[in-house]
């Protein structure tokens, strides 16, 4: 149950994109759909997959950069929906890797950038992944009260890391950890900073590898720093931008958001085109199941009950994606979010997704809720969008302080 053009819109794609869109969506029909149970089951890293995609030229530093540098910001979140249209697990385990690339992007100078990006993807026949640590045990949503600290040893020139990050994606197995610490414990958020861990580095050690609910096929883990040293120049952005930003900050001046918190702005329009990659499979599926389950005679689409709830989610589906469109054109062109365009796309993507599967469930009835049928795995997978990258509370806050302009607690 597939509808290849399916992702209908106000106005019309560029044709580059429209194109990038068919070919992702050719890409997961083909190698994603056929695999997702299975993964799911196994909760396995589709390392086959990936290699595929690396193949076609998705899971590529080159097309990392392409993203990066497409000046209308749709690429990514083209790429996105399709790629989590065909399975969220297999999707996270994919575009996993996209997310610390984004936070490199954010913060890292021109030189890590040429000299690091490749280590993220690795090379054909030996591939590689990357983390993005933020969260700790006690420091979710609050990513000010994070412990994990990062000191200075001025003799050897190196930095030294010590804490305990969870529910990183790729933790623990990824080539490139991407830490956030705090480099100074008195200026809370404004003194982190983000570092890049290589491979093999003594001191650093999976902890936990979660059992989720759902993107089983997605690995996720606790990652340990012990006395973890790196060089000096390991610090995105380089040790000379961190020290005038924290020189900024206890003078009393303005700064630009920590590269942490700006990396998660900056992905939370991504994040919402992965959840509408998962409603709109839901949606596509019950469009077509009610349309040849027959009760009482007729086909049950003939109820209006399913008619207008799909006619619903039809809907939500199309106003989201217009939300994640606008966000990362925004993005794209350097235009500063003043209302957090980039939460309202997420949290309006991420409720549709929970929504759309969950009534997806309910037209099939009793075969919705078998793992026969591919619903029930999109609702568990659709449920984290609500609570990764931001909660839709933590969306709330944040949209209610832009048009407020007030500090809300």
């Amino acid at each position: 149950m597939s509808t290849a053009h399916a992702n209908p819109a106000l106005f019309e794609l560029p044709g580059e994109i429209d194109e990038a869109r068919l070919w992702a969506h050719a890409f997961a029909e083909r190698y994603i759909r056929p695999v997702a149970a299975e993964y799911d089951e196994r909760e396995a890293t589709p390392w086959p997959v990936i290699e595929e995609a690396a193949k076609a030229g998705i899971y590529t530093p080159e097309f990392a950069l392409q993203m990066r540098d497409e000046p209308t910001g749709l690429l990514s979140p083209v790429v996105a929906e399709e790629v989590f249209w065909g399975d969220g697990g297999i999707g996270q385990a994919l575009l996993g890797t996209f997310l610390p690339v984004s936070a490199f992007f954010g913060a890292a100078t021109a030189e890590q950038v040429s000299a690091w990006l490749p280590e993220f993807f690795g090379t054909p026949g030996d591939l590689s992944v990357a983390a993005l640590c933020v969260s700790e045990p006690n420091a979710g949503s609050d990513v000010a009260a994070i412990r994990t600290h990062a000191r200075f040893d001025e003799a050897a020139q190196e930095w030294v890391l010590n804490g305990t990050k969870t529910w990183a994606t790729n933790g623990g197995i990824a080539a490139v950890h991407i830490v956030n610490a705090a480099t100074d414990a008195e200026l809370g958020a404004r003194g982190h900073a983000l570092f890049m861990i290589p491979p093999g580095t003594k001191g650093l050690s999976q902890g936990q590898k979660f059992a989720k609910h759902g993107l089983r096929a997605s690995h996720t883990a606790e990652v340990i720093l012990d006395d973890v040293r790196i060089p000096a120049d390991h610090i995105l952005g380089g040790k000379e931008a961190l020290d005038d930003r924290l020189a900024a900050v206890r003078e009393g001046r303005r700064i630009r958001v920590p590269a942490a918190m700006a990396a998660f702005e900056a992905t939370r329009p991504g994040i919402g085109a992965m959840a509408l990659g998962v409603a709109r499979a839901a949606y596509e599926y019950a469009l077509e199941y009610s349309k040849v389950r027959e009760q009482f005679g007729r086909p049950i689409i003939d109820n209006q009950s399913i008619a207008f709830t799909l006619a619903d989610i039809a809907t939500e589906i199309e106003a989201s994606r217009l939300l994640v469109w606008r966000a990362s054109n925004l993005l794209a062109r350097g235009v500063r979010f003043r209302q957090a365009e980039g939460s309202m796309a997420k949290l309006k993507s991420s409720e549709i997704a929970v929504h759309a599967t969950e009534r997806a469930i309910q037209i099939l009835g009793g075969n919705g809720y078998t793992r026969d049928y591919p619903v029930e795995r999109w609702a568990r997978d659709a449920k984290i969008f609500t609570i990764y990258e931001g909660t839709s509370e933590i969306q709330r806050l944040m949209i209610s302080r832009a048009i407020s302009g007030l500090r809300i607690n």
